[in-house]
Order: C-alpha cells, then structure tokens, then sequence
C-alpha cells in the first residue's frame, strides 16, 4: 500500500525533505501558501494553504483523509511545529501535543516552562507595550535583548545596551512581531551552538552541534556555521544536557528538536528550542556531509511511527555553511553559480535573491542573498574553498534604488542612542540630544540654530522667461573636476561624539567611498585623540586618498608638520587646517591643546605642503583676507556647527561679506545648516563655491552605510539641479546674489552681525 506522508512547507528548506521521502517511496502531499513553492513542483498531492492557518491545516488534512490514507505529518527549516502538531492530534499520528508544540513556537510560553523545570537560562521578562519594557529594564540587568515572542530566524532581535535605546529598538522588534508579544532578556555572553536532536520512544538523541557564527550587532545574523563544535567535550557534555532538559520540560517527545544554546561563563544556557529540525542548512547538508547520517530520513521514520535506523555516524569531516549578505539596494547582477560550484569543497551554492530583487538591510537570518556549503579535512580547507569559490561571484547592487529614509533614520537612532542623537524632523539644534562631546553644539547652540535660521531667511527667486538650460553642477576644484559642489563636511570622534555607534575607521570609510563613487568627494579631520589621524589615513588610503584632510590647530608644530607629511605620502587631494578649533571642547578631554597662529606661522604650513591647503573656520573679513594674504587655496566659512563658541552668527550672514571681500582670489566654501539641495542653492547664490554637509551625513552613514550616504548626496545634487533649471542657472559660474532675497524673519528685520552682513 502506498503511503502518504503531509510535508508542512513547500520552500527552498524543505526541498531535501520532500526529496528524501520521495526517495523512501513516499508520496509526499506538500502544504504551502504559495502556488508555485518549488516543493509544490515536487509534490504528488499539493494543498495550498498557509502554514499559519492551524485550523485550514486541519481541515484540509482532514479532507485529504477521506480520499488516502495519512501515515505521518512532519516539516523542517520552518517555524510550523503547531500546524504539525495540530494534524497530528486531529489524525492521531505520531507527534507532540499541540499545546507543547505552541510552547516551542512562542518565547514567552517557552521561556516560563523552562524556568519552571529550572533549566539553565536567561533572566527575561514577557512584555506587550513600552511601558512594561520600561518596568522590566528595572528588574534586569543590561545589556538586553528585545525579541519577538512569536516570530523566527532572527527577525526583529536587537541588542538594548542602556535604557536610552529601548524605545528604538521597541519600535524595530515591534514590527516583527504577529501579535505585539516580546520577551526582553538578560544578554548572554559567549559562543553559540546550534543543536540538532531526535526523540522517540523515551529516547532523546543528538543528532549534530555546531558553531554558529553571529554578527552584525545589534541584530544577531547568523552568518554560518562549522560542524562540528571546536568547543570542549566537556562543554559539548553540558550542552546536550541542557538540550534534553529542554525537550522534556517542553514536551518534545516525538520527533525532532532544534536549540539554539549560549556557553556563557556561567554554564550552558538556552537561548531559543524548536520542535523541529533545523534550518540554515545544517539538518539538510551539514551534519549529513559531515557524519554520512541521513537525518532527514531517521525524522521521517519518526513522524511515521518507526523507529530511526542508521544514526550512527559513519565518518568525521568537517562540514560548514556560509552566508552570502549584500548591501541594501536592487540586485542588478547575480551570476557566477556554476563556476562556484566547480570549486573542489563546494557542496552547494544557492542563490535565494533572483536579479531584480529588492534586498533590506540584513537585520535578520531572512535578509540573505544565498548559502555555501563546503567541506574539508580540516576547517581552515573548508574556508579556503569558500574563500575560492567567493572570487567567482558576480553581484552588483544597486545601492540606492531601495534606500528608505525612514528606515535609516529609524536604525540611526537605534544605534546613536538617546543620549547622542533623537535624529530630529529638522535638524536645526532646536531640540538637541546631545551637545559637545556629542552631536550638538555648545552653550544653548545659538550657534547650531542660527546657521539653518539664516538660511531660512533666504527665499529662492525663480525665472522662467529666458533661454532653456541644462543645468551643469560640476565644479573645478583642487586641480580636479567634482560631480557636484555638495561635499561631506569634515567629521570625526566616533567614539567620543557618537558613543561607538560606527567605529572610526568605517565612519571615514563610508563618508569616503560613497562620495568618491558618486563623483563628488568627502573631507575628513584628524580628530582630537593624537594618533587618530593614523586611522583617518588608513581610510583615505583604501580610497587611493580621494579625500581632503583637515586637521586640528595643535600647538605642537610638529605634530601638523607630520600629519601634512602623511597626507602627502598617501596621495590626498588636500589638505588643511580648522583654525576655529583653537578650543574645542573634545581637545580638552584628550588633554590637548590648540593655539592660534599668524600670518607668518601660517604661511609656513602652507609653504610646508605641495598639496592644495585649505584653512577652515573663517567668519570675519579680516581672518578672510588674512588667508589670501597667507596664500591657501580655499576658505571654508563655518563656525564649526555651533561646536566651539555660542552666540557667532550663521555663515549665510557672514558668507556675502566675505565672498565681496576675497573678490574671487581664492575659493570659498561654506559649511553649516545644509539640509537639502536648496540650502546649497541659497550659499551658491550667497557666493559660495561649495557647499559642505554635516550631521545629515553622519545620520546616513550610521544608519545606512555607504548606500544612504549615497542617496543623501544624490538627492541633494538633485534637489540643487532643479533648483538651477528653474532659475536659469546653467553652471555654478552662473550663480549670483540676485537668484536669492533675504526675507525679514517672523516678528522684525533680518539679524545683523556687523559689515560682514549682506
């Protein structure tokens, strides 16, 4: 008599699977939502129903049993244990309780049975709203992580590493969560495990455990792992212990359990247990590769009332699973598979993306372009196929097709924390997390606000009755030819200004790159730390030096002479001073000094470099015309933010005076309250050659990497291309002050500094 197996899932995890009971010569009857799953392809019987819809399981099982026999219901690599279980019951086949099942699928349910049964764990609280997250942090001990209580493969799992960050990442679990339940829990350090295991009959056997490899904090991205465990027999000991506490107290009697477990220096603790096997490819291909076991097979016989032959392993390689991750953006180019697999140790390759794809950030184990698995005598052959086989990969992304705003301001304030940025609507220092060290500015940041002020107080005047242009944003800078005037300002302190929410050399490295590929050009500091510059220059070097370098007015002379000596032997396309940080704050926490200089001392830094030199900080006539005299090549009017001294004017007050002054001399630039390609416009037209961006780029780059940098400056480049078109402006050697007015503000006249107003 044929016998009919309900496979729960038609996915790509599933497909070894619906193979191996095929092969068992079984006829497999295969649910899954989607018409055209592949496991639906394979299917002898298909019923598309969601794998979520327990009671439509039921019913179509019980349908089907009207027209076939049912021998058993199983699933692997998906989170579908309750629809199992729940046919299972209904048909009275081999399984668990549904009600055991549900504990295995929700954090919470299984998080208070394992407690009950006093197996090793973390402390945790089950909570529904901000509110009782808040509460719980009282009762627990940072860091935390915050997950949904009924979702899988890490969607929605985020570190919490102070009280600051718990409404963030409360918005980013929320959204992965089915039903709003969340379990907020104490963090484990540590190496973790993935464990595979069989029970039937009272019996309860390991079936594979390996080394999983976690990345990408605060999220928790499983990017492979190794079978089998480097780790001690004697913890490997205490890990199938704790595993088989686990199963009992959870019920899982029949059939298989999936545990994702922490070594912490505490013992062995759980961090997750599923009724069923697991998936990422290791119940699949890795232990089978690995042990020459079939444990898809010895599943099935379970789930049809057998007992499971042949789970002694039969030989000892090493077996492992790599993930291929992207950046966000659109796939343009996916190819290189079968070359990949022509790698002597590629098992498989697998392309879970297509060309055309939408890819988000990888936050969670489902934001994957593919999986390599490998296998070698030892591990270090493993990774050299995959190593190998990575070189014949052809993948080219988009980066800024998918860019969502949104998204990246949302993840910005994730990783900033509440004590460094709240990435305000409008970023005007209005309302200000943070001030110096931090992303603010000093005193009550009159200063920061008084720069997005005075350029609110600009209006755009538009002109359509004259000649169609084709607006050319390109500008001649320096010896090279930029894209367009927009620049990424000069910034620094990723540890003391944005509490580490990048590190220094991939803050640098992401301003850098994105505005190197998009044809424009980022400018870097030295920062207040002595030997940061080292840094700085190792992230120019990896962009062949396309970046300016600006550098504190150290008092030590010889300290500006070497960091202009290293810039020079990394090929930069300029370098600089920002004289206006004589007393910076973030200085005098590093215990370092800066000192103002005359034209003489000056004009022997310039002497002192071949490469273009750039004096930043200039906000009145005299220091303006001082530089011309000193002989640089470009000024840069800004007041550092608002970051050194409060109560200075906005730079669009100052800048007309200033540009009147230089009388075209010397190039001057302009830095401060840039928010958008029409602020550019207003200091073009204000005179200016250039404009630079600040905080808005370190928003991008901490909360979108190189591609919402991109699109950052691409939209900005944008929004001053249509500015110009509806002007009439042609090229930026078209700009003058009648493209703007100055409008009074709300309540008076325009605020007035002195002859440097316009």
């Amino acid at each position: 008599m044929q016998r009919n197996l309900i496979i729960i899932g038609g996915g790509f995890l599933q497909l070894p699977l619906i193979e191996t009971a095929r092969a068992m010569g079984l006829s497999a009857v295969v649910f899954d939502m989607a018409s055209d799953a592949p496991g639906m392809r394979l299917a002898e019987h298909c019923v598309q129903m969601s794998t979520r819809d327990i009671d439509g399981c039921v019913r179509e099982a019980r349908r089907l049993r009207n027209l076939m026999p049912l021998h058993g219901v199983v699933t692997a690599g998906t989170d579908a244990s309750r629809a199992v279980a729940a046919i299972a019951g209904a048909l009275e086949l081999p399984g668990i309780r549904y009600a055991d099942a549900e504990a295995a699928s929700n954090k919470a349910l299984m998080r208070k049975r394992l407690r009950a049964a006093g197996v090793p764990q973390p402390n945790f609280a089950s909570v529904w709203s901000l509110k009782e997250a808040r509460e719980a942090m009282d009762e627990l001990s940072f860091p935390l992580v915050l997950k949904p209580a009924d979702n899988m493969g890490a969607r929605g799992v985020i570190k919490v590493r102070n009280r600051d960050e718990i409404y963030a990442a409360f918005r980013h679990a929320k959204r992965h969560s089915p039903t709003g339940e969340m379990i907020l829990e104490e963090f484990m350090p540590g190496p973790e495990l993935s464990v595979d295991a069989l029970a039937w009959q009272g019996r309860i056997q390991m079936t594979g455990i390996a080394d999983r490899i976690i990345e990408r904090e605060p999220y928790f991205v499983e990017l492979g792992h190794n079978m089998p465990s480097a780790l001690s027999a004697r913890v490997l000991e205490e890990a199938e212990q704790v595993m088989k506490s686990a199963m009992v107290a959870l019920g899982i009697h029949t059939g298989a359990g999936k545990g994702d477990l922490k070594v912490t220096p505490d013992g062995v603790k759980v961090g997750e247990i599923a009724a069923r096997l697991s998936g990422g490819l290791m119940s699949s291909h890795t232990y089978p590769l690995h042990s020459g076991v079939d444990l898809l097979r010895a599943a099935i016989q379970i789930a049809l009332g057998e007992e499971p032959d042949a789970l002694l392993a039969r030989r000892q390689r090493i077996a492992i699973e790599r993930s291929i991750v992207a950046p966000a953006g659109k796939i343009l180019r996916l190819e290189g598979r079968e070359r990949m697999m022509s790698v002597p140790g590629i098992e498989l390759v697998h392309f879970s993306k297509k060309a055309g794809d939408l890819l988000q950030e990888a936050t969670s184990n489902i934001d994957k372009v593919g999986h390599i698995v490998a296998v070698g005598n030892t591990l270090t052959e493993a990774e050299g196929a995959v190593a190998v086989a990575m070189q014949s990969l052809e993948l080219l992304i988009d980066e800024t097709f998918s860019v969502d705003w949104k998204r990246v301001e949302e993840l910005a304030r994730v990783r900033f924390g509440e004590q460094v940025c709240w990435v305000c609507k409008q970023c005007d220092g209005a309302n200000c997390a943070s001030g110096v060290p931090g992303m603010g500015g000093v005193g009550r940041m009159r200063t920061f606000q008084d720069n997005s002020t005075a350029l609110a107080e600009y209006s755009i005047v538009p002109r359509y009755i004259r000649d169609a242009v084709a607006p050319d944003t390109s500008l001649e800078m320096f010896g090279r030819r930029f894209e367009f005037p927009i620049m990424a300002a000069p910034m620094t302190g990723a540890i003391t200004n944005l509490q580490g929410a990048v590190d220094e050399f991939s803050f640098a490295r992401i301003l850098l790159q994105s505005l190197r590929e998009l044809g424009g050009i980022a400018w870097v500091g030295d920062g207040a730390s002595p030997n940061k510059y080292l840094t700085v220059l190792e992230a120019l070097r990896a962009v062949d030096g396309h970046g300016v370098a600006i550098f504190k007015p150290r008092v030590e002379a010889e300290a500006l002479l070497l960091r202009l000596r290293a810039a020079e032997d990394a090929g930069l396309v300029a370098v600089g001073m920002d004289i206006d940080a004589i007393s910076l704050r973030t200085l005098e926490l590093q215990r370092q000094r800066g000192a103002a200089r005359g034209i003489d001392a000056l004009r022997a830094l310039r002497d002192s470099t071949r490469l273009p030199f750039v004096l930043k900080g200039i906000m009145s006539v005299e220091d303006a015309e001082a530089a011309v005299d000193v002989g640089v090549d470009a000024i840069v009017v800004s007041n550092h933010g608002g970051r050194v001294l409060d109560d200075l004017p906005g730079v669009a007050r100052v800048l007309p005076g200033i540009v009147r002054a230089v009388a075209g001399r010397i190039a001057v630039l302009a830095d401060g309250g840039v928010r958008s390609g029409r602020d550019a416009f207003k200091l073009l037209a204000l005179g200016a050659a250039g404009a630079l961006v600040g905080r808005p780029a370190a928003i991008a780059a901490v909360g979108g990497d190189v591609a919402a940098v991109k699109y950052l400056f691409r939209s900005y480049a944008d929004e001053l291309r249509k500015a110009m078109e509806i002007c009439g402006v042609g090229g930026l050697e078209d700009f003058h002050f009648g493209l703007v007015r100055r409008d009074a503000p709300a309540g008076g006249v325009p605020m007035s500094f002195g002859h440097n107003a316009e």
